[in-house]
């Protein structure tokens, strides 16, 4: 949610501030704006909408001279979508310009207290009451000014601040939302996200809590609150920037589905290659903890990891998790789900779980983010960038890191002899020709998303993993093509949901574990009996299915603990395909935002 993006150089800094906006619109946001400073004052442009809205404004960046400027992507919390919200927000005088991604929880009593002292608000946002406290408090010192700016604001920021004070400096600070540093010759960047910047530098600093980085053309500094300089190693960023653009491909989310064989290869391999991952103590309890898709990784995870380790596993939504106090010891490991590694809810679970005396374990895309850097152990899904809100490879690469960590701690449990290890692992190693084989059925899939794109509402059933992953089958439907859709186990059927079946309504009913085929095709038999258009998934040579289904999408056998990984690609281009067909903005659905980075 919300992007930022600073640059200080040499170059004229407002189109190196929009092209870095453009590669962060993943993000989500409803309204854009820049602000540069131009050898004698802070020029401000903003405007509601997207971010072609602000670029015709200032013709590609051409009316907004200057080198150094920042630049944000706002998705509305306080105050609605408008220019007048829009960041950068300054204070009265309009000698410093700030943007800030996060909440700021007692701006209401800072608002208070500065309105007591003559500050007058334009807006409705948290934001500008930094804006004034900066004034505030400044007395010549910008660091000293940042200091009491973090003693004093409650809840989660990343800030990047200008001032005509300074004229050659960005101050960038963080608390619980990402940011991070870029490293040039003789030019220096902020950003959110590795993709803004990736154009211009791989060499970045990974910013933790409470560092305040002044950034000069000439170079880069890290303070602490103490305003003692701080060391940090330079993290070098091993993407290419042809892995964050289009590549040709109409939409990210497409190019992302192509890429799952290649990012599961890259995550499974270094593990078999290199033995199963080792616990020095084997825990008694797992808590998986994630939102959205990876939580459904959880739900995956909680029945492959009983079935190979014997360990019981609660999964928890991570924004519900810290307040139903959970029961957590030495012995529970707690496993935190995440895509970028910044998720706020998780972020705070993990957090609080480390308090309570849990071990960590994270499985993270983006190395060095925030929960890879808190976990005590970290198995990353070798992904690469993922762009398009909509998550796909990086769901897939996630399912096989919970394989991966099923098999380690059956292992470690002795629940795993070496014959069974290395038919385990035998089998996830062909997991990327099994998925390349699903990406095949392309035509077949556009096909029956074009006979059904017209549904109302759909119907997603299955039973063990089956129900697991019809869970992000809904999802993936619902986020992008917007047709109202649910998942259900299908034996609860009739306990409330068949009453919403009527003619014509999709059933999209997954049936791929032989010890439960039987079952789900008496449950396939009683929609289809109340008028329900049925879209199977089934394993080859459950060729029966046909004659009670309307279209069948098969994979091959495979060992059923890994199903879920054959089944949802084909979920997920047929989402595809039905939103492509509604003309939806697939890489950008509405309300929705790549990084949830507030709670």
């Amino acid at each position: 949610m919300c992007g930022i993006v600073g640059y200080i150089g040499e170059k004229q800094a407002s189109p190196v501030l929009l092209d870095g906006l453009s590669k962060l619109e993943y993000r989500g946001y409803d309204s854009a704006g820049i602000a540069v400073y131009d050898g004698s004052k802070i020029n401000i442009e903003k405007s509601k909408g997207r971010l072609k809205v602000l670029s015709d404004l200032i013709d590609g960046g051409k009316k907004l001279k200057g080198t150094c400027g920042i630049g944000h992507t706002r998705w509305a919390t306080h105050g609605e979508p408008s220019d007048v919200n829009s960041h950068p927000h300054t204070n009265k005088v309009g000698n410093i310009a700030i943007v800030h991604n996060g909440i700021i929880e007692n701006y209401m009593k800072l608002k208070t207290y500065l309105i007591s002292k003559g500050y007058e608000f334009v807006s409705e946002t948290d934001t500008e009451v930094i804006a004034h406290l900066a004034d505030y408090y400044y007395k010549g010192d910008i660091i000293d000014t940042v200091i009491k700016i973090i003693n004093k604001v409650e809840g989660s920021y990343a800030l990047g601040i200008i001032s005509s004070e300074h004229p050659d400096e960005i101050i960038a600070v963080r608390k619980d939302s990402p940011l991070i540093v870029g490293l040039g010759d003789g030019e220096n960047y902020i950003a959110s996200d590795i993709p803004a910047i990736l154009k211009y530098t791989k060499n970045v600093y990974l910013i933790d809590d409470n560092e305040i980085a002044v950034l000069k053309k000439s170079g880069v500094t890290l303070y602490n609150t103490d305003k003692e300089v701080i060391e940090k190693e330079v993290f070098e960023v091993n993407w290419d920037i042809q892995s964050a653009e289009k590549g040709g491909y109409e939409h990210f989310m497409f190019k992302e589905i192509m890429e799952e064989p290649i990012g599961i290869a890259n995550t499974v391999n270094p593990i078999i290659k290199q033995g199963l991952i080792k616990f020095d103590k084997i825990p008694k309890k797992l808590h998986i903890v994630a939102c959205g898709s990876a939580y459904h990784v959880g739900v995956v995870g909680k029945y492959v990891i009983e079935k190979l380790a014997k360990i019981p596993v609660e999964v928890d939504i991570a924004s519900e998790y810290r307040y139903r106090d959970p029961l957590l010891t030495e012995d529970t490991l707690v496993v935190i789900i995440s895509q970028s590694g910044e998720t706020a809810d998780t972020l705070a679970a993990l957090r609080d779980s480390k308090k309570r005396g849990a071990k960590i374990f994270g499985i993270v895309n983006v190395v060095g983010s925030s929960i890879a850097r808190e976990s005590d152990e970290v198995l990353y899904t070798l992904a690469g960038p993922e762009i398009a809100v909509a998550t796909t490879k990086a769901y897939s690469t996630q399912l096989t890191a919970i394989y991966l960590l099923a098999l380690s701690l059956a292992k470690a449990n002795g629940n795993l002899s070496a014959e069974e290890e290395k038919a385990y692992c035998d089998e996830l190693m062909r997991l990327p020709d099994y998925v390349s084989d699903m990406i095949k059925q392309k035509e077949k899939i556009q096909y029956y998303a074009s006979r059904f794109y017209n549904s109302k509402s759909v119907f997603f059933i299955g039973r063990g993993l089956d129900y697991a992953i019809s869970l992000e089958g809904s999802l993936k439907l619902k986020e992008i093509s917007y047709i109202h859709s649910e998942a259900y186990g299908a034996g609860e059927l009739k306990h409330g949901t068949i009453s919403l079946i009527e003619d014509g309504t999709l059933v999209v009913a997954l049936a791929t574990q032989d010890a439960l085929y039987e079952k789900t095709m008496s449950n396939i038999k009683e929609v289809k009996a109340r008028g329900a258009v049925v879209l199977a998934i089934t394993e080859d040579g459950h060729y029966n299915i046909e004659e009670t289904s309307d279209a069948v999408l098969y994979i091959p056998k495979t060992n059923p603990l890994f199903t879920p990984s054959l089944a949802v690609t084909l979920l997920q281009l047929f989402a595809y395909y039905v939103a492509s067909l509604k003309g939806c903005d697939i890489d950008k659905p509405r309300n929705l935002a790549k990084s949830v980075t507030v709670e």
